[in-house]
């Protein structure tokens, strides 16, 4: 397939998932909706691989952030270091240690997008690798107030602590370096479709 088609059929497929998700939430559907969160990060997954023709060292590269975000998330849930004292809801799926699979993923996917909008703006690695874990903590930021909500994740106390922007962007900056050492090819577009996405939706549900 054409990587023009590839790319639109990409587009839609990204903002169909969003909306529909998004409406079927404010209709009063939310467990069904939420309860699939997995296929839903599933599919991002796909489609970041799927415009990059499933490029071998982009799949390794992406193991870095899976495997990083997934050993910190454990680490985290488990002894209240790095981000704070929390733990993780139901609608993420099954866990390991406390820690879904699909934030692992979700880490991946972050890292993926975020290194090529950093990429676009600035290209030396030690900046583009700080750009990019700014906007990481930046988008954690407003996910953080419908996580409990959606029953994904929930500090004490319920609202997350200083220290937990503080571990993203130890944790992101080290992530994005070594993932942008390793790869050469950013997908910018769908990169941007999928952030926006996951923003929109979650700052959506900030206001109703």
């Amino acid at each position: 397939m054409a990587p023009k088609r590839k790319l639109i059929y990409s587009i839609v497929v990204v903002w169909l998932f969003t909306i529909s998700g998004i409406l079927g939430i404010l209709m009063g559907y939310e467990s069904w909706f939420l309860s699939l969160t997995w296929l839903h990060l599933l599919i991002y997954l796909f489609l970041i691989l799927w415009n990059a023709d499933f490029n071998r060292k982009l799949i390794y590269a992406l193991c870095i952030p899976f495997g990083i975000g997934m050993i910190a998330e454990i680490i985290g849930v488990n002894t209240g270091l790095i981000f704070g004292t929390y733990e993780y809801g139901k609608n993420l799926g099954p866990k390991v240690y406390g820690v879904p699979w699909m934030i692992g993923v979700n880490w991946a996917i972050l890292t993926f997008c975020c290194a090529a909008l950093a990429k676009k703006i600035v290209d030396p690695i030690l900046v583009s690798s700080a750009l990019g874990a700014i906007i990481m903590v930046l988008l954690d930021v407003v996910m953080e107030f419908s996580a409990p909500r959606f029953d994904f994740w929930e500090f004490e106390g319920g609202i997350a602590p200083f220290q937990n922007y503080v571990g993203w962007l130890v944790t992101a900056c080290i992530v994005q370096f070594l993932f942008q050492k390793m790869v050469n090819m950013f997908r910018f577009t769908i990169s941007v479709h999928i952030f926006i996405a996951i923003l929109v939706f979650f700052s959506i549900f900030i206001l109703f």
